[in-house]
Parts: structure tokens; C-alpha cells; sequence
């Protein structure tokens, strides 16, 4: 998830609010990994269920408005993968939600795997607690 999250960095998990409400786009969630469910992953949730997604000219599109992604470094480009490629549209499952790495160039994410199910979303990132340098909640924009 670089750059906006480092390897090292503590996070604490809220895995309460999504028993209220549901995920939204630019939430950054945790979830157990679609081909190891022993391990999990944190991802940015980009598509939300009954949305259209396509990947076109390294930009995402989401119902054919392109997403302006201010988290992602300036020049950063959203290549496919083996799931989702290019000029490809595919509608999200009731229930489901795409989700990227910030670090699109050496990230597995829903690109390469598809969507993930809402029941494998652990909850989603609150609070940055290590280093202290960077203490404070995440945001999710």
C-alpha cells in the first residue's frame, strides 16, 4: 500500500462500524486473502457492488466517470491484470467490492483475483499507531 501505508506500521483494525454500515469507495479495509484465508490482506476499496469498473489508458473508470485517485502518487498508472483488463467492463456482484493497493505496480489485489466477498472483510483500518511519527487516524481519502 505504499506510499500511503510502509511495511512495519502498526494499524488498529475497526471491526465494528461495518455492522452498521457498509463499506464505502476509498475505505481501506482489511480482509482474509481470496487464495489463503489464513492470512490477510489491506486493500483500498474501490468498486462497491452494482458498479461498472474498466481500466483504460492506466486511469479507472467507475459507471464510465473516471475515479480521481488524489491518495496515488502524480503519473501513477492502474495497469490490468489477469481478472480485470483493459478496456474490460465488469460489473461488481451484490455483495462484493474491488479493491486495489496503492502501490498499483506491486500490488495483488482485485485486478489479478476479482472481487472480494463481504464476508471476508475483517474491518477496515482506523487508527495508525506505529511509528509514532505518524500517528492518526486513516484516512479515507
Amino acid at each position: 500500500m505504499m506510499p500511503n501505508f510502509l511495511n512495519g506500521e502498526y494499524l488498529l483494525t475497526d471491526k465494528v462500524t461495518y455492522r452498521f454500515q457498509e463499506p464505502k469507495r476509498g475505505d481501506v479495509i482489511v480482509f482474509a486473502a481470496p487464495k489463503n484465508e489464513e492470512y490477510e490482506y489491506i486493500k483500498r476499496i474501490i468498486g462497491l457492488s452494482g458498479e461498472t469498473i474498466k481500466i483504460e489508458g492506466g486511469d479507472v473508470f467507475i459507471n464510465e466517470k473516471e475515479l480521481g485517485e488524489k491518495y496515488l502518487p502524480k503519473g501513477l498508472e492502474t495497469r490490468s491484470g489477469s481478472f480485470l483488463k483493459e478496456d474490460q467492463v465488469f460489473s461488481v456482484p451484490e455483495g462484493q467490492y474491488l479493491v486495489m493497493g496503492d502501490n498499483r505496480d506491486h500490488s495483488s489485489d482485485s485486478r489479478g483475483w476479482g472481487p472480494v466477498p463481504r464476508e471476508n472483510i475483517v474491518g477496515k483500518a482506523w487508527l495508525r499507531y506505529w511509528p509514532l511519527s505518524k500517528f492518526g487516524l486513516v484516512k479515507r481519502w
